[in-house]
């Protein structure tokens, strides 16, 4: 199992030195990946579903990567995760193949379909209408990374006679990593991407979840190219070596750490010294 960290595009940790210090402290550490989160935009007042006050600073998860992938050298730089159908997936494809490419085809794409509504309105977005809009722009997304000809056509996204170079360094295009803890969500992972991404599980919410995993295994079809889901796991609340151990056992492959509460960047960079072997 590898370790990972997550949510340093937000807060006290967004600014430049703040970042390229961090980035390169955790590479330094041996963390295998850095993940960050998403809002557009968040309800003002806040709401009780929503993460942040909307006052908190969040950068642009694409923006705040290529800024780590410019200042590291190894760490898998994932988005954990983009709300899909907030983004116009043509262009999304370009971001993420340019991103892959600059960075030496590090990308981990973590996609979800949201789940505040006044984020998705304020896109012109229906809350109705995201699972399916997320299906459509993945499907389009890779037609664009991978056909000779990109051609798609659906509801909500069509295009022929265009292409879109450079092509993602990655073979079949950027890893997909989905979130969410849904029904949904599980066959969206078996059918679409090569990981799932769960939040905050305790060891044994985890094996429900995996059982609903497989579950959804047995209603829609996997890929090959696929191969095997990866299960990765962003945990809020502490962990300490033993539950660790636990999540490497139950077949975690990555688990990203969260330095909470993000108001200090010594603290962050303490939070991470003493994450650092808790594999071991």
């Amino acid at each position: 199992m590898d370790l990972g960290v997550f949510g340093l595009n937000a807060k006290a940790t967004i600014g430049p030195r703040e970042t390229t210090r961090l980035a390169r402290r955790a590479e330094e550490l041996g963390y295998r990946s850095w993940w960050v989160g998403e809002h557009v935009v968040l309800p003002s007042p806040r709401v009780r579903a929503s993460p942040m006050e909307a006052t908190d600073p969040i950068l642009d998860p694409l923006v705040s990567l290529a800024y780590v992938a410019a200042v590291t050298e190894r760490l898998e730089l994932g988005t954990g995760i983009v709300i899909l159908p907030q983004r116009n997936p043509v262009v999304l494809a370009k971001q993420v193949a340019s991103l892959d490419v600059l960075s030496g085809g590090r990308v981990l794409l973590g996609v979800g379909a949201g789940y505040l509504e006044p984020e998705l309105t304020a896109v012109g977005v229906s809350l109705s209408e995201r699972g399916r809009r997320t299906d459509e722009y993945l499907d389009a997304m890779r037609a664009l990374w991978t056909q000779p000809s990109p051609a798609y056509r659906g509801r909500y996204v069509a295009f022929d006679g265009v292409d879109a170079h450079p092509r993602p360094v990655q073979v079949d295009g950027p890893r997909i990593v989905i979130g969410g803890q849904s029904p949904a969500a599980y066959r969206r992972a078996v059918a679409r991407g090569h990981g799932w991404l769960g939040v905050n599980p305790t060891p044994d919410e985890l094996v429900e979840q995996l059982a609903a995993l497989a579950k959804a295994a047995t209603e829609v079809e996997r890929p090959a190219r696929l191969g095997r889901l990866q299960i990765n796991l962003t945990m809020v609340d502490p962990v300490d070596g033993a539950t660790a151990r636990r999540f490497a056992q139950l077949g975690v492959d990555r688990l990203l750490v969260y330095p909470l509460p993000l108001e200090d960047p010594a603290d962050v960079t303490a939070f991470l010294e003493r994450h650092a072997d808790i594999l071991g």
